[in-house]
């Protein structure tokens, strides 16, 4: 081990210019993939901000009890999607009418009996917050004696619906070609290496050394490298996420742990691509 890291050191001496123009390539094809990966993270964090907004409100029926909603509230909390459950009395939906419909406050003021029903607002949990579970839930309200209607924003559900597998179809043909064109590039460039070295290897070759022995330093070499690309790779995601962040609008960035999968990332790809390239030269050779 002591000996294939001496060489790989050697070979970062030996070719230094090469070996930056590999990290380079490298950091900049993971740094596609990066930011790439950064649009789909906040894609992502914005639906989930709009699931959030889901909600169903069940009317109850006008003189329904407190004591009867309240039973009611512990029934439908014990739905296996719901998250929680809010009471909003007949006194709190006009309060809160007057509060958000200012144009209206004239009208609000001539009221000699508050219109408006009690209601119950459920949010959903997490995973629960498709067309298909929203309905289900709808369904079983609207068994309920007491609840007079249900309402839960069906057209905009099913959008988000149709929103959300179009871009878990885009994110996934999109990446999976940065991913192709990035083995590709960085294949090549490690594949300048080998060939930068084919005379040193050929010599390895007549002196008796075995593939094994060749392929080490270079699998090495390529990680190593792979990993530093990968690293400045998060680096240059982090200055235009802070770029965006001042110029554009908020966003968010990597998590530690998804940071260090950028790295392996390129750890991985870089080995892989060393592998290939060597053994492919020395099937030549």
């Amino acid at each position: 081990m002591r000996l294939t890291l001496r060489e790989t050191l050697l070979a970062f001496r030996r070719a230094p210019l090469l070996s930056v123009l590999s990290m380079t390539t490298i950091a900049f094809a993971l740094f596609v993939v990066g930011l790439f990966g950064l649009v789909v993270l906040n894609l992502r964090s914005a639906l989930q901000g709009i699931e959030e907004r889901v909600e169903i409100v069940a009317y109850l029926l006008h003189g329904t009890p407190v004591e009867v909603a309240t039973m009611a509230i512990g029934d439908i909390e014990a739905f296996p999607e719901v998250a929680s459950v809010q009471y909003v009395t007949e006194d709190q939906a006009l309060e809160r009418a007057r509060r958000q419909l200012v144009e209206f406050q004239g009208v609000f003021q001539d009221l000699e009996t508050n219109p408006l029903p009690a209601s119950l607002e459920i949010r959903l949990k997490p995973g629960y917050r498709d067309e298909a579970h929203v309905r289900a839930v709808a369904e079983r309200l609207k068994g309920l004696r007491f609840v007079e209607d249900v309402r839960y924003g069906r057209d905009w559900i099913a959008k988000l619906d149709r929103l959300r597998d179009l871009g878990a179809a885009v994110g996934l043909a999109i990446g999976a070609a940065f991913g192709l064109a990035s083995v590709i590039i960085i294949g090549t460039t490690i594949r300048m290496g080998v060939l930068h070295r084919s005379r040193e290897i050929s010599i390895m070759r007549l002196v008796g050394a075995t593939d094994g022995f060749i392929r080490r330093p270079f699998l090495l070499e390529g990680a190593i490298k792979g990993a530093i690309g990968g690293a400045v790779a998060v680096g240059l995601n982090y200055a235009a996420y802070v770029a965006v962040n001042r110029l554009l609008f908020s966003s968010i960035f990597f998590t530690p742990p998804q940071a260090a999968v950028v790295v392996a990332f390129g750890l991985a790809l870089g080995f892989l691509a060393s592998a290939m390239s060597v053994r492919r030269h020395l099937a030549t050779v």
